[in-house]
């Protein structure tokens, strides 16, 4: 079965290109491959509204007046787009419509120049070069790399083709925040373009640590990004990206929440949570324009080190901290072919494959509060015995090695048919055939020391373990895509879509249940060892897929002065993977719900009013909800008890997600200042159930934003300030060894920002 869908696929793929001729020597000239090389993406022949998908963009100059400078920052401005902030850049979790993940894989893809990112643990870097995003809502298996199952985020660096200069920008903000950067834009003939720059950050941190009397949160980050673009031939275009970034990172500011008050405490723990991360990107894309299709090849690598040091309890006590080192490098291949836009008949297909190799060290350290924890257990269970066990060592350290190399491959192909049955209706199909295989060799091992006494005589009680091996899983799956636009009569207003596709994440393993094994081990009566099926039916989650269902329209009215987008759409989820505490408290992990569902709606607009005053407005509506969940919980005597979450709302959703902004520029004659610009943006998220409870909720917030721009000659200046009204709001929630911690959202700040352009 497997080998006749991979020859179905293989005969798509090449059906298109062995009717296509090369173009011929001397046509060559004819093509005007240097306008649509440089500018075109390599796998949608159209603008994106013109597309049946749901698509948010957001240009540069967009970005600077919403103060967009990370993907955490664009909450509330894309509608049912959520990125909770964890306190640190180990991991992005990206939520759209409801879907999104936590830990491990990630429902949400990134590109960024057109190069697949793969892994979470690289999704927040600098902004510093980005030009401009586009967000594309559910999932896009049909025309992009893996596991979009949510949706795609697309960033775009400046083309030294399309602007040239030299870009200095600074800044200074309170909370001792400064950043600088400079960046060269050098065209040196019709052939060949370069750019090359730096940047530099710094935050004192907005959050103190009381315990401990320093900040929680300080961060410096520094790095640099090298694009060179070749055009050997009017059809060949060879695109070379390199970047590197270093953070050196506090992080986790999480303080106890009472519920009884809705105040979140201070930040209060015994030992300092940290991260570095050094992060390489290399890209290269090789664009070619033959008589009747364009090929893109884009080859990507990425080298990842990072340390995490955690106080795991996030209390002043010294039960348990955990450190992690973790080495990856990934690389990755698309291939794709397209056909030319604006004819009858439009085709993309192509190939993706990857390989990650990851290396984990994670060790958990029981610390002198969480010995005497245990110690305490222990008296109580051997409470009427004629014998005691004292534990000997003030730490106790459970040391975890996992290998998890992961590799993927898929083909997919996706045909459009314009003018289907009438005239400005299109159909569109589309099919990809997905593989992942996953594997883990792991090594956990602990030693506790401990005395045994009864009736006088002391022996020791010591007891080892070593938990090691190898699991595997692999998934194969096919994921369809239907679709029907119809564009309004010569396409001045818009269109109206239907769609309909598949998507899917793959399963994983949860490293953070090697500690509970090993601590039972410890503490258990029984030193059998563990089997491969016992660790792999403890570690181990399933994939999850959901069928997207979706309608909706995009308009252009009033000679493109009204620009508005809105989509209803229905996912529907089974064996969604879900992320709560181990009962333990020793770390987050994954398991599967059994099905879910997410219905809502999202609309932006855009109204330039006058060529001084223009509004902008998103809204997103998502109700996302389990139907089938039921999971295991320990009731106060400790014991497990069956619970039901079904009817509960799943957790990290915002129900409503909603922004609106206004600018008013003056422009001026013959005077040193060319333009002033004011500014006003206010962005909403709410409410949030942060567990699958939906007993530790956050209600809907708001944040103002606002800048005031001066435009000179060469020279822009600007005044901003980020949370104007000094909203209180958490940004994370938990619960963890009973107790319920929060992340507070950043305070009130201020700054100015100073660019050059030389």
């Amino acid at each position: 079965m497997k080998r006749n869908i991979l020859l179905f696929f293989i005969l798509l793929l090449t059906q298109n290109l062995l009717a296509s001729d090369l173009i011929p020597k001397d046509s060559t000239n004819s093509v005007k491959i240097k306008e649509i090389i440089v500018t075109a993406s390599p796998k949608e022949s159209k603008h994106f509204r013109q597309l049946s998908v749901t698509v948010s963009t957001i240009s540069q100059h967009e970005m600077q007046a919403y103060q967009i400078n990370s993907l955490k920052s664009m909450n509330g401005i894309v509608p049912n787009l959520f990125i909770p902030d964890y306190g640190s850049k180990l991991t992005s979790a990206i939520y759209i419509r409801g879907v999104g993940s936590r830990i491990n894989t990630p429902s949400v893809g990134l590109y960024v120049d057109d190069i697949p990112y793969i892994d979470k643990s690289a999704f927040d870097f600098s902004f510093s070069d980005i030009e401009n995003i586009e967000v594309l809502h559910g999932p896009q298996s049909t025309l992009y790399g893996r596991n979009a199952m949510g949706g795609l985020i697309k960033l775009h660096t400046k083309s030294p083709f399309a602007y040239q200069g030299t870009d200095l920008n600074l800044s200074a903000s309170t909370y001792d925040s400064y950043s600088a950067a400079l960046t060269h834009y050098h065209r040196v003939n019709d052939k060949f373009a370069f750019s090359t720059g730096g940047f530099y950050e710094k935050s004192g941190g907005f959050f103190e640590n009381t315990y401990l009397n320093k900040k929680a949160d300080p961060l410096s980050s520094g790095g640099g990004r090298i694009r060179s673009i070749w055009l050997p031939k009017d059809n060949l275009k060879l695109d070379l990206n390199v970047s590197y970034e270093y953070s050196d990172q506090g992080g986790y500011p999480y303080a106890i929440y009472d519920s009884s008050t809705d105040k979140i405490g201070d930040v209060s723990t015994n030992r300092e949570s940290k991260y570095y991360r050094g992060l390489l990107n290399a890209g290269l894309n090789i664009s070619y324009q033959a008589r009747n299709y364009i090929m893109n090849a884009a080859t990507g690598f990425q080298n990842l080190k990072d340390r995490m040091y955690m106080d795991q309890d996030f209390t002043s006590k010294d039960y348990y901290s955990i450190t992690q080192k973790q080495k990856q490098n990934t690389i990755s291949e698309e291939i794709t072919f397209r056909s030319f836009e604006n004819e009858r008949y439009e085709w993309t297909c192509g190939a993706f494959g990857f390989y990650q190799s990851q290396k984990t060290n994670s060790p958990v350290y029981f610390e002198k509060d969480g010995i005497s924890m245990i110690q305490s257990a222990m008296d109580a269970a051997m409470a009427g015995l004629p014998m005691t066990v004292k534990l000997t060592d003030a730490s106790m350290p459970v040391y975890g090695n996992y290998n998890t190399p992961s590799l993927g491959a898929a083909l997919f192909h996706q045909s459009t048919y314009n003018d289907f049955l009438i005239k400005g209706l299109s159909a569109t199909v589309g099919l990809r055939l997905d593989y992942e295989k996953l594997k883990i060799t792991h090594s956990t091992n602990a030693t506790m020391n401990a005395v045994m006494t009864m009736r006088g005589k002391t022996t020791d009680a010591s007891r080892v373990v070593d938990i090691h091996g190898k699991v595997d899983d692999d998934y194969l799956q096919l994921l369809p895509k239907f679709a029907l636009k119809y564009d309004f009569p010569n396409n001045k207003t818009g269109n109206v879509y239907a769609s309909v596709s598949r998507g899917f994440r793959s399963g994983g393993y949860n490293f953070q249940m090697f500690a509970d094994l090993a601590q039972a081990q410890l503490m258990g009566s029984s030193s059998t060892a563990l089997t491969d099926g016992d660790v792999a039916k403890a570690i181990t989650y399933k994939l999850e897929y959901t069928w997207n269902y979706e309608v909706g329209t995009h308009l252009s009215l009033l000679n493109n002065k009204l620009i508005a987008d809105a989509a209803a759409f229905y996912m529907d989820t089974r064996d969604q993977q879900v992320v709560r505490f181990a009962d333990s408290g020793l770390g987050r992990m994954t398991v599967n719900a059994g099905h879910s569902a997410s219905l809502g709606a999202e609309a932006s607009i855009r109204a330039t009013i006058t060529n001084a005053f223009s509004l902008n407005a998103a809204y997103g509506y998502t109700h996302a909800t389990f139907k089938d969940y039921v999971s295991n919980q320990k009731n106060q005597a400790g014991e497990l008890i069956s619970v039901s979450y079904n009817g509960n709302y799943i957790p990290m959703v915002p129900q409503n997600t909603f922004s609106l902004g206004a600018e008013y520029g003056f422009s001026f004659s013959n005077s040193l200042i060319s333009r002033l610009t004011f500014n006003a943006q206010y962005n909403g998220a709410g409410k949030i159930y942060w567990t699958e409870n939906n007993d530790v909720t956050q209600k809907f917030y708001g944040i103002l934003n606002g800048k005031i721009g001066v435009t000179m000659k060469k020279v822009q200046l600007d005044l901003w300030a980020r949370n104007m009204l000094d909203e209180s709001y958490a940004t994370f929630g938990f619960v963890s060894s009973g107790k319920t911690f929060m992340q507070k959202g950043k305070p009130v700040q201020a700054g100015i920002d100073l660019r050059y352009r030389f």
